[in-house]
């Protein structure tokens, strides 16, 4: 049994943590911070854990109870864990940061598209990016996992089998992404009202989402060592509804290949991503609540242009339930503990 706690734990990431933690065998969440709810008891604000959490509390993150932990989560707007994460490591306890404050080992390129000065700089060299499928033997002795982002995991893992085999064009890749409101965040914006984005679909950042070099980089983390650079147009979109990403994706290539027989082989052995069989495109609604992540693979027409569908839930697979598979890795623990409900339906 390890004991865990979870920095920042009001948002919507911070309650899927609470959600999927609260039935984890090996997991015991001792600590839960927030300077807004500090002495306000968990299921006061989330009444749907009761009877999980009845005598856990919110407090201010402090230094000295941090350290009491085996591992702490961090589920903080940006910025807020590179203030914080010093002290914590250096108490010995490992850290999963579910926050892009670690994500992009560039520091010149992470200050440009968060806009504010990186405030730890040295320790972004020793963060382990957890995107499992990928990063696997790493996460397993880290001490610092930089979660992914929600838009950057279902589309590295649709480009993964074509870039790692070297089957398509780097400079051609083209993501049209499309995302629940909940990945905005818990916060009052008025186009987030229901009556602004009901029933209603748009496009967003498409000049630029500060998700892109933290794709690109994922990118070229899974290429053959000589190809060539990976360029990436990457459109997201808002869906009127509450959780789930979909994301289509395009490249050129530049060989023949069985695609189907390509990406259930590369995946056969993956617990959280399933390919679907010939034909059969994934909904949103399949992975609700899940840490699946689910893929279609085609050539439309035959005309050498590959089209992977791939679908997640953003709060899951996109952040706290791929937080939960790290811990599970880094921990020796199956890495499907906790995780192995199926997905909400309807």
């Amino acid at each position: 049994m390890i004991k865990v706690g979870i920095v920042g734990g009001t948002g919507y990431t911070g309650v899927e943590l609470l959600r999927l933690l609260a039935v984890h065998p090996k997991v015991e969440v001792t600590l839960i911070t927030s300077r807004a709810e500090a002495g306000k008891c968990v299921t006061e604000l989330f009444p749907t854990l009761r009877g999980h959490y009845d005598d856990l509390y919110f407090s201010e993150p402090e230094s000295h109870a941090l350290g009491a932990c085996d591992l702490v989560f961090f589920a903080t707007p940006h910025g807020v864990a590179q203030a914080m994460m010093k002290e914590v490591l250096a108490a010995g306890v490992r850290a999963i940061d579910l926050s892009a404050d670690f994500r992009i080992r560039d520091i010149e390129v992470w200050e440009k598209w968060y806009g504010q000065q990186h405030g730890c700089p040295e320790l972004v060299a020793q963060a382990v990016y957890g995107l499992p499928e990928i990063h696997r033997e790493q996460i397993k002795d880290a001490q610092l996992i930089a979660c992914p982002g929600c838009y950057p995991t279902s589309i590295q893992l649709g480009f993964y089998p074509l870039l790692a085999n070297d089957l398509i064009d780097p400079r051609s890749l083209i993501a049209s992404s499309a995302s629940g409101v909940s990945g905005a965040g818990k916060q009052a914006k008025v186009d987030l009202l229901m009556a602004e984005m009901g029933e209603s679909f748009k496009t967003y950042a498409a000049g630029g989402h500060r998700h892109l070099p933290e794709i690109e980089q994922g990118l070229r983390d899974m290429q053959t060592p000589d190809a060539a650079e990976p360029e990436l147009t990457f459109v997201p979109h808002l869906l009127p509804m509450i959780r789930g990403i979909h994301s289509t994706l395009f490249a050129r290539l530049t060989e023949n290949v069985d695609l189907q027989a390509l990406f259930e082989d590369f995946y056969a052995n993956e617990p959280f991503v399933d390919v679907l069989p010939q034909g059969v495109l994934p909904e949103t609604r399949s992975v609700k609540s899940s840490n699946i992540c689910r893929l279609a693979v085609l050539e439309p027409q035959s005309r050498g242009t590959v089209v992977v569908a791939s679908v997640i839930d953003n709060l899951t697979k996109g952040a706290s339930g791929q937080g939960i598979q790290n811990m599970n890795i880094m921990f020796g623990f199956d890495e499907t503990m906790g995780l192995a409900a199926p997905a909400l339906l309807p």
